[in-house]
């Protein structure tokens, strides 16, 4: 299938860049499984923006910086604060509902913010985000959704019919999971909006196709990578043995819900920070971890029953009408709760216009490095980044149309020497010894000694994996545990190359801030 643009990923950014480009090109959209299955629709808290009387541009900017632990791109930051406004009025003429307070937003405050500036749909922002942006995408004519196509690689010279070195990218070829036949998809110009890789580790909150596909793709098509050490993990993942990955928003804790030691009953955020529930992510993060590493503990708690049961029913109704039906009454009792992986703030790098370093291939989203969230993500600057650089994606793309080469014939996937594999169970191993040894030795808190256990395992799982890609036929398991293994590799190289703790990089060989703030970044 050729298209004008062709656009890896159907959530918030993927389907802003195509609802952009829709106005003049032919767009087609894969989606890894169905339209939904992708992070956007998990989000619950909301989208940050300076929509309130008293607040300012600069106010957020220094939040996001402070957040980031100086990391951060000021201009990269300055560029989506200042179009955050207009992104939500984009949002709401496409029909998103959010909450009024009268005529006004009703805002939310989270943590590391300095003001309410979080808009939202309940505590369901992601959902109604997304639903809306698919129903858009469905009506017009020029946007093709085509869900179950599985990217295996980014289509490059080399897989020209006449061989170059280029390095422009010509689209992706795709494992279309009803037929289970390879499919090329070629383009003018390819964007990758396919998220972030929380499925490295064993306990996340992303969804199950977050192996960081578009990571791996683009660092074996020749771009850099940047700070893949920053994974953000989540304070708050509810604790419970049959329901995996169900997050509470941080908004529990910006409107007054409090952490607790269940052992003591202690309200221990002020000891670890004097904004308490109000700190970034990873402080409450670590301080979450602590707690239950010093007492043996399986979980704190999370409490909101000292607010009014209709204020609690209100302000969170599906969290608390999933956890009625676990037997937690958040409006009487505390809810347990653990930390989670929950977001990459490292990836592929990109410009202000999304561009990466291989021409023709943009990115935007969980699945770049922009320079937005620095060394830790400020909460819920992610969707926001996903409309700003979607947008960005579409506008450079539109202005330099005529510097976009049409596709050159492309050769057909060739499986030529591969066979139908009969050691399934192989795959199944890999992955979980994978995601066993990242959450132990790549967590929360690193030791030099652990990581080198870790790249020591990567190395031989890598050897491993490989020698099965290169003799089975692709399956989605096979493909997505060969981009797994290539992205916790680059999370251990990121994270044995910065020798102090920012941010969400906290070793205890290094625990004081280097005076200079630099990126991590690979080079292939």
């Amino acid at each position: 299938m050729e298209a004008d643009v062709l656009i890896i990923g159907s959530g918030a950014a993927g389907l802003t860049a195509a609802l952009q480009l829709a106005q003049k090109y032919k767009v087609v959209v894969l989606a890894k499984g169905a339209l939904s299955d992708g992070a956007t629709a998990w989000a619950q808290g909301g989208i940050a923006a300076v929509l309130e009387p008293g607040d300012t541009f600069d106010s957020h900017i220094e939040d996001t910086m402070i957040a980031g632990g100086g990391l951060n791109n000021r201009a990269t930051v300055e560029f989506v604060v200042e179009n955050a406004p207009e992104a939500i009025e984009r949002l709401a003429k496409l029909g998103v509902p959010f909450n009024l307070d009268g005529n006004d937003w009703h805002l939310t405050r989270e943590g590391g913010h300095s003001h309410r500036r979080i808009v939202h749909v309940d505590d369901a922002t992601g959902w109604a985000v997304q639903q809306a942006l698919e129903a858009a995408a469905k009506a017009n004519s020029n946007i093709t959704l085509v869900p179950d196509m599985v990217a295996i690689d980014l289509i490059m010279g080399r897989h020209q019919e006449r061989f170059s070195t280029s390095g422009r990218i010509h689209g992706v070829y795709a494992l279309n999971r009803k037929t289970g036949k390879v499919e090329t998809f070629t383009a003018r110009a390819t964007i990758l909006a396919c998220g972030g890789a929380g499925r490295t580790y064993l306990y996340s909150t992303a969804p199950r196709g977050a192996t960081g596909d578009g990571i791996a793709m683009a660092w074996r098509a020749g771009c850099r990578i940047s700070n893949m050490e920053f994974m953000q993990f989540h304070p708050t993942c509810l604790y419970n043995l049959e329901v995996k990955n169900f997050l509470i928003t941080e908004a529990v804790r910006g409107e007054g819900g409090i952490l607790k030691n269940p052992k003591t009953g202690h309200r221990y955020m002020p000891d670890y920070d004097e904004r308490a529930e109000l700190a970034p992510r990873d402080i409450v993060a670590r301080a979450n971890d602590a707690e239950i590493k010093r007492d043996g503990l399986d979980y704190v708690h999370l409490d909101i029953s000292h607010k009014p049961a209709e204020f609690v029913k209100e302000h969170f109704p599906n969290i608390y009408e999933k956890l009625i039906g676990l037997g937690i009454d958040i409006t009487k009792e505390p809810i347990p709760v653990v930390p989670a992986q929950h977001y990459t703030c490292g990836g592929v790098l990109v410009d202000l216009d999304g561009r990466t370093d291989a021409p023709g291939l943009y990115a935007a989203g969980e699945v770049t490095q922009s320079g937005l969230h620095g060394a830790n993500r400020l909460a819920s600057n992610s969707l926001l980044e996903c409309f700003v650089f979607g947008d960005a994606c579409a506008r450079h793309i539109d202005a330099h149309w005529g510097n976009l080469p049409p596709p050159p014939a492309i050769r057909p996937w060739d499986e030529s020497r591969v066979t139908d594999s009969d050691e399934e169970v192989v795959i199944a191993q890999c992955w979980r010894e994978i995601r066993q040894f990242m959450w132990n030795f790549v967590g929360i808190v690193r030791t030099t000694k652990r990581l080198e256990r870790a790249q020591h395992r990567i190395d031989l799982l890598r050897r491993e994996i490989e020698d099965y890609y290169s003799h089975f036929r692709v399956t989605p398991d096979l493909i997505e545990l060969r981009n797994l293994v290539e992205v916790a590799d680059l999370i251990i190289r990121s994270a044995l190359s910065r020798h102090e703790s920012r941010g969400l990089h906290y070793t205890l060989d290094y625990p004081s801030l280097s005076k200079q703030a630099v990126d991590t970044i690979l080079v292939p």
